[in-house]
């Protein structure tokens, strides 16, 4: 991970962790949308309550949407919401490490089982521990469509639902389609003969979960699945499959001559040359930078619901 990636990660999270004045106490004026002065004589929130403090919670007991919770269970909500915003963090900045340093264009080789694992379990996560929140921050349904609180939670509950949509057709739709694809032209076109690859397609055959490992030099497009040297896509610990090697062997300790007796498979694709992608790839794009997109939104109704 480069150093600027490294530092917007670190402004992020303490951006999640400053306080913001007034938010100490606000667990019914973030609901309300009144400031703590309102309710509160101590403008900053808590202690004595003013004639409007007491009648809005007068009103709150007889609504029965006056629910204290105890020091136990303010810890235990303390520690949950702590795992929802962790988690929240390393879901969103892999999305951005996706995109900002691999390219979405990784994924044409199917998704890999690392980042299927990790996606999952923060969606699994990110479900309970945003329950259990919900349940404990909103006493009754109908504060989700008549508070500025609930709006903003209900609309960030209908983006996280269509994330969960998107990665549901992406996991079990999408992604064996692409897998199936790459399969298919490996035991087919390529190995029964020569095959012309772009740079997009040449990283699909990165050595890695099965796939052959393919390297372009000068033009051309080796197989080096079979060298000891390129064991899981990797060489030296510096190279990696999939990728054109022109520039990185001209610093290299050997000559050419060990690339060039490895068997030729094809030609590589000039980036003036682009093929059309296949529907399931073209759809997959569509989903990974709609995600992109809801992470900025919710980052953002994150933001009105706390510092606005």
């Amino acid at each position: 991970m480069n150093r600027w990636l490294f530092n917007v990660y670190v402004l992020v999270f303490i951006l999640f962790l400053t306080p913001s004045i007034s938010s100490a106490t606000t667990e019914y004026a973030r609901q309300t949308g009144m400031e703590c002065k309102e309710c509160h004589v101590a403008a900053i929130g808590g202690g004595p309550l003013t004639k409007e403090g007491e009648k809005f919670l007068t009103e709150m007991k007889v609504k029965g949407l006056y629910r204290p919770l105890s020091n136990t269970q303010k810890v235990v909500r303390f520690f949950i919401g702590y795992i929802h915003l962790l988690t929240a963090i390393v879901w969103f900045g892999t999305i951005f490490y996706v995109h900002i340093l691999l390219k979405p264009a990784y994924a044409a080789r199917g998704l890999p089982k690392g980042e299927l694992f990790l996606g999952w379990i923060s969606i699994a996560i990110l479900t309970v521990t945003g329950i259990l929140l919900t349940i404990a921050r909103i006493p009754s349904w109908k504060v989700l469509f008549t508070t500025r609180f609930g709006i903003l939670l209900s609309i960030k509950i209908f983006l996280f639902l269509i994330m969960v949509s998107t990665a549901v057709i992406v996991t079990f739709v999408i992604g064996p389609k692409l897998k199936k694809k790459l399969k298919a032209r490996w035991e087919g076109d390529i190995s029964k003969g020569k095959q012309d690859l772009t740079s997009e397609e040449l990283h699909s055959f990165d050595g890695k979960e099965g796939r052959p490992a393919f390297v372009a030099y000068k033009g051309k497009i080796y197989d080096v699945t079979t060298s000891k040297l390129w064991k899981d896509g990797s060489h030296a610990r510096k190279h990696h499959a999939g990728r054109d090697l022109t520039d990185a062997l001209k610093t290299a300790p050997h000559a050419e001559d060990k690339l060039l007796s490895m068997p030729e498979v094809g030609k590589l694709i000039g980036a003036g040359q682009k093929i059309p992608k296949p529907l399931p790839e073209r759809v997959f794009y569509v989903f990974a930078y709609l995600n992109l997109a809801f992470v900025f939104l919710i980052t953002f109704v994150i933001a009105l619901w706390r510092w606005s």
